[in-house]
């Protein structure tokens, strides 16, 4: 590995359901224009390449020195962490595809084995990028600022001797070497630990043996803190190395080197499941043991060892990526939680309260009855999280009058207060209902941890169905009023996850519109029961419909631009992937449509090409927050359609997964997201538009940069101060 120069973390119109989720099979589709094939794969990029642009993205952040210092640590880290995901999901399915012997070309043309190889060649290339700029740029700027990563050589005399203190009552005792030879196997090793390949010579027989050692992250940091030196760190793995000889004494250290495994993480249940919660576990243990995709090698490891550890992983030689510089980039993590350096980093934010959300003085209002005066928006993390959704959850859990409680969670946080709010609500006699998504990929141990705390205190609990996902977002408040009961109804585009709502831009619908309240609750009765509802009234349901009412919301844009009405079709969402819908798009541009489309991540539509997508744009902005939400607006004349919710266009959102979108009939709300969908189409700071040859141009900035985040800070807070000041008069 070489020095580091400078020396000093983890998506109108009426719709039948007439079979069980999962098993109905999507219509035909029409077939296409017999003058221009849209099924031409070259209309198409592929899925994973698109996705490695996406990180580019993030890497060019990395680059830009505009971007605070430790914005720029916190994102090398992301990058590095999104790869990991990326190869235990997507790669390996690739890979899976080799293996079973498909040779077919996807939808952009390459076969699975070409598409390992390119990306592997985009991989190597980024990951030179990021480690030239972490290395050569970062490390020794942080320096400057008072942070230290460095070698144990730049340590004095006296540190290095504290430090090898510390080895032998803190690190020595959670290390086990394992050497592999005559009658020990080679050891299993776990997808993404980190190990330390050594290679021992014993003096006796002078054979030589290879041994490997956990690097043990998941019990120490992976930077060592300096005793009196603050914020000065040392490698874990160097500690480790620079004390072998106590892990192997009378032996002959010849040599080491560092090395990282990333295995398989996907996996099925399959629909035969009698117990859905203790088949997800069983595959849980089963994901340790899943099939190498990726080794990491540190450049200096001694070829032979190299060779050793590719031919033990079964793996093939692309398959093996040489690092010059650290493994495990993500552990940066920890250097950004450093504290202090407040000038290194983004200026703060606090999420302010919506203003119909402002009380009088010193109390709360009262969600529900602000919403019976009309649908409230709410937009995270501008609007605060605890102060709209929390704050709902838990007046509803006090309020004598509601009879019940329904929420789905796909993902959220062990500190969630929306969990023991539910428990809280059982003891009060309410009844309580909470769809747990077990198979929330890399969240499922702890969704399986929540759902039987639940269950133990009585909130009934339900796990939906092995052959999907329930990525809805919604909460039900069922309240008693009068002689009969009101609809409360919660519906939002990203998870109920107090801390991802501080970092995540998502928006949430709050309404007691009797049609989407009964549509919700017949979802939840779908989902907990045996029921079959004969269509919805206003929102659109995955995997029954959605598609084709996304679809048809395009034609019916088309046909009014055919009529000579103003027409154009705004979307947000972070991928766009779906082929039908794709073509619903390309529809919409040949009969001239304009069509812009945000989207932050993965896109496969191929802009601007003649005859076909020149009426097309597609951006993409990137910024503090994770651009989250699901926007899908459509102008026909004078009716504007606005549509919110969970899904993406995506295949697995439209197919294999339970979706809610909800349409936002109040006028205002609906302004405001028509304002923001502006906003992010015309940003121009860390905004790229997606070129007909496949590339992302970063947009030329302004003077000063328009930052469509920035906006909506500064909306919000003005909102906040206006609504504060209004409830104090």
């Amino acid at each position: 590995m070489r020095g580091y120069p400078g020396r000093v973390e983890t998506p109108d119109i009426e719709v039948a359901l007439q079979e069980p989720i999962g098993s109905v099979e999507p219509p035909p589709e029409p077939p296409p224009p017999t003058d221009l094939d849209l099924h031409d794969k070259s209309l198409y990029f592929g899925r994973e390449l698109s996705w490695l642009d996406f990180n580019d993205r993030v890497l060019q952040l990395v680059e830009d020195p505009s971007v605070a210092l430790l914005e720029r640590v916190k994102l090398a880290a992301i990058w590095s962490s999104n790869l990991d995901e990326f190869f235990q999901i997507r790669v390996a399915g690739v890979h899976d595809q080799v293996d079973a012997g498909l040779s077919d070309p996807g939808p952009d043309g390459l076969t699975p084995s070409e598409t390992i190889d390119a990306i592997r060649a985009a991989v190597l290339g980024q990951q030179q990028r990021l480690e030239d700029r972490v290395l050569g740029e970062l490390f020794p700027a942080l320096a400057e600022q008072g942070i230290r990563i460095l070698r144990l050589g730049d340590l004095s005399k006296s540190q290095r001797k504290a430090l090898g203190e510390r080895y032998r009552r803190q690190i020595f005792p959670v290390l086990t070497p394992l050497a592999v030879g005559q009658g020990r196997p080679f050891p299993y090793i776990s997808s993404l630990s980190l190990s330390l390949a050594a290679l021992v010579r014993d003096h006796v027989n002078g054979e030589q043996t290879f041994a490997r050692v956990k690097v043990p992250t998941e019990m120490l940091d992976r930077f060592v803190e300096v005793d009196d030196a603050p914020n000065t760190f040392v490698a874990l793995e160097d500690v480790i190395a620079a004390n072998l000889a106590a892990l192997f004494p009378g032996m002959e250290i010849v040599g080491h080197g560092f090395f990282r495994v990333t295995r398989d993480a996907d996996f099925e249940v399959s629909d035969e499941a009698d117990d859905l919660l203790q088949a997800v576990e069983a595959e849980l243990r089963r994901r340790r043991f899943g099939e190498a995709v990726r080794l990491e090698v540190d450049v200096n490891i001694d070829p032979g060892v190299r060779e050793q550890l590719r031919e033990a992983l079964d793996l093939e030689e692309r398959q093996v990526y040489d690092v010059d510089g650290l493994l495990g980039l993500g552990d940066l993590w920890q250097v950004y939680g450093v504290r202090g350096f407040s000038e290194l980093r983004d200026p703060p934010w606090t999420p302010v309260t919506q203003p119909r959300l402002h009380g009088k003085e010193s109390e709360h209002a009262n969600v529900m009855a602000q919403m019976r005066r009309g649908d409230i928006l709410v937009h995270h993390p501008y609007d605060s999280f605890a102060t709209s959704v929390e704050r709902f959850v838990e007046q509803a859990v006090a309020d004598p009058d509601v009879l019940a409680i329904k929420q789905t969670v796909y993902r959220t946080s062990d500190d969630s207060p929306l969990f023991p709010a539910l428990i809280r609500a059982t003891e009060r006699g309410k009844q309580a209902v909470c769809m747990v998504e077990l198979k929330a990929r890399f969240d499922e141990r702890a969704n399986i941890g929540w759902a039987r705390a639940l269950e133990e205190a009585g909130v009934h609990v339900v796990y939906g169905q092995p052959g999907l996902k329930t990525h809805a977002k919604c909460i039900l408040v069922v309240r008693r009023e009068g002689d009969g009961v009101r609809h409360y109804v919660h519906i939002g585009t990203g998870n109920y996850h107090p801390k991802t709502a501080r970092l995540y831009t998502d928006f949430g619908l709050f309404t007691c519109d009797e049609e989407i309240g009964a549509d919700v609750a017949d979802m939840f009765n779908y989902l907990t029961g045996l029921a079959r509802p004969d269509g919805y009234r206003k929102v659109l349901i995955a995997p029954n419909g959605m598609r084709e009412a996304i679809t048809d919301e395009i034609e019916r844009t088309i046909a009014a631009h055919e009529r000579g009405e103003p027409a154009r079709i705004r979307m947000k969402m972070n991928s766009l992937v779906d082929r039908r819908c794709i073509r619903a798009l390309y529809r919409a541009s040949q009969a001239g449509v304009p069509v812009a489309l945000n989207v932050r991540g993965i896109c496969c539509l191929r802009p601007g090409v003649e005859g076909i997508s020149e009426n097309i744009t597609v951006t993409s902005v990137l910024g503090r927050f994770l651009e989250h939400s699901r926007v899908y607006g459509f102008e026909r004349g004078d009716e504007t359609r606005v549509l919110i919710g969970s899904a993406d266009l995506m295949p697995r959102n439209l197919d294999t997964r339970v979706e809610l979108i909800t349409p936002v009939q109040d006028v205002t709300a609906r302004a405001d997201l028509i304002d923001t969908l502006d906003r992010s189409l015309a940003t121009d700071q860390w905004a790229w538009c997606l070129q007909p040859d496949g590339t992302w141009e970063r947009r030329e900035q302004g003077d000063p940069p328009r930052s469509v985040q920035r906006e909506l800070m500064l909306l919000h807070a003005a909102r906040a101060s206006e609504g504060s000041q209004a409830d104090d008069e």
